[in-house]
């Protein structure tokens, strides 16, 4: 794994963009006070803000739409994933559907990357299982074109 001051602007603005998206499911705090309390924390500075701003605001105005794309492919009600899963689902969701720039595998591993980093045990798999499966219905065409991938 990457030490901490090899990670691109990206990926810190996914690492507080999680820590904002698990304040809103476990607290349901105003968004505005999240994004107010997320940008004074340590490095915040590092992160592409724009990035933040697009998957924090992005992800909870979307979240209703985002969890009925995401409950045909779990193994549970959405309303019993963990909170750090639910928000790594949320960005690899947000990021297949409005960040065409970010190819597929990228936002696979970066969400998986997030899970491993706060979430719990085996949490990592289940997010890969999960955005492996939401990836052909959304990003068909590229996921098609990926020469590694095997039908």
């Amino acid at each position: 794994m990457a030490k901490s001051s090899d990670k691109s602007a990206r990926t810190r603005a996914r690492e507080f963009a999680l820590q904002g998206l698990y304040q809103h499911l476990v607290g349901r705090g105003d968004p505005a006070d999240i994004d107010a309390f997320t940008r004074g924390l340590t490095g915040f500075h590092k992160a592409d803000s724009a990035h933040y701003d697009a998957l924090l605001h992005g992800c909870i105005a979307e979240g209703p739409q985002l969890d009925e794309r995401l409950a045909p492919l779990l193994d549970r009600p959405v309303a019993e994933l963990s909170p750090v899963e639910h928000a790594a689902l949320w960005i690899g969701a947000y990021e297949f559907l409005h960040c065409p720039d970010v190819p597929w595998r990228v936002v696979i591993n970066e969400s998986v990357e997030l899970a491993k980093v706060f979430g719990g045990t085996d949490g990592h798999k289940f997010v890969n299982g999960v955005l492996n499966r939401l990836a052909p219905l959304v990003r068909g065409e590229e996921v098609l074109r990926d020469p590694a991938r095997r039908p």
